[in-house]
């Protein structure tokens, strides 16, 4: 009796760790800088190719705790009113990886004098995964855990509204609408080696604002709600300053999870420097200190220098 103990407590902690990989869509702290982390509707909505590198360090000092590198590139096709994009991302939470790419397409349409709608699809795929060799066993020999890594590739789709103008936005998405196994966290077939992620379809909504209160101090708040089947409803309460077209200060409130603050350089009219911190305040907090995140953005293409008034979003 003492095996299927051992295979059931092992498969067990490959069920959490994959589990919570895979039930989470893509989570950062500064998505309000790069709206397409979340809709694929906001491909192609500036004049200019976008560039954007994202690192995310959560929970620090607490073992096997996710992180997450990004990567994403945006912009409009030519004269037209398209847009493209590309995303990929990757992440790691214990002894499992998951590896995402999507292609993007987006087509925006004049609704008003200074108001855009953008409908946005994408396509591509997550990459799921784990190591044999990372895990610690009972029993060396056992067979149930045979060969060096055991994965499994998902395809999936996205769509979303994105509503805008310069100082305005609004919009909702469905990043993966196809789901996955719903009825269970992970299916391990022990004799095969063979793992199927829980992927869960996410709805998002997110609407913002910008007020200029002076020459110098521009007011950008906004709201995220976040809904996944059979989980509590989520909202992200934003609130940033910027200050002298430099500094963007602020921080968000995260339900039932977290504190953030938010400190973001433009470095240049081209070259833009993000860092947020996460002060949790659920039973995590007793065994790290906190999240951090960094990103790096790049806009080109489109004769950025000519642009007089600034896009907020």
């Amino acid at each position: 009796q003492t095996q299927p103990m051992k295979r059931i407590i092992t498969i067990l902690i490959v069920s959490l760790s994959i589990g919570a990989n895979a039930q989470q869509d893509l989570l950062v702290s500064q998505y309000m800088f790069n709206h397409l982390l979340l809709n694929p509707a906001y491909s192609g909505s500036h004049e200019y190719m976008m560039a954007t590198l994202l690192y995310r360090k959560q929970w620090v000092d607490f073992k096997g705790a996710p992180e997450t590198q990004v990567a994403s590139l945006h912009g409009p096709l030519g004269l037209s009113q398209f847009g493209w994009g590309a995303l990929i991302s990757h992440d790691k939470i214990g002894v499992t990886d998951r590896t995402d790419a999507y292609l993007n397409a987006a087509y925006h349409l004049k609704v008003g004098a200074k108001l855009r709608l953008s409908l946005g699809l994408r396509g591509g795929g997550g990459y799921y995964s784990y190591k044999n060799s990372d895990l610690t066993y009972w029993d060396e020999g056992d067979p149930a855990f045979a060969g060096n890594r055991v994965s499994k590739f998902l395809p999936n789709v996205g769509a979303g509204l994105y509503l805008y103008s310069k100082k305005f936005y609004a919009g909702v998405s469905v990043p993966t609408i196809l789901s996955y196994d719903p009825s269970k966290s992970l299916s391990l077939d022990v004799s095969g080696g063979e793992v199927v992620p829980h992927q869960v379809r996410h709805y998002f909504a997110t609407v913002g604002t910008a007020l200029e209160l002076s020459q110098d101090v521009v007011m950008k708040p906004s709201v995220l709600v976040k809904y996944v089947d059979k989980a509590p409803v989520e909202v992200d309460f934003n609130l940033n300053f910027l200050l002298a077209n430099t500094v963007w200060i602020g921080g968000s409130y995260r339900t039932g999870d977290s504190f953030v603050g938010i400190l973001e350089l433009q470095l240049s009219k081209k070259l833009r420097l993000g860092y947020s911190y996460d002060f949790t305040f659920t039973d995590i907090k007793d065994y790290s200190s906190g999240s951090h995140e960094i990103m790096l953005g790049y806009d080109f293409g489109y004769d950025i220098m000519k642009i007089k008034t600034p896009r907020y979003f």
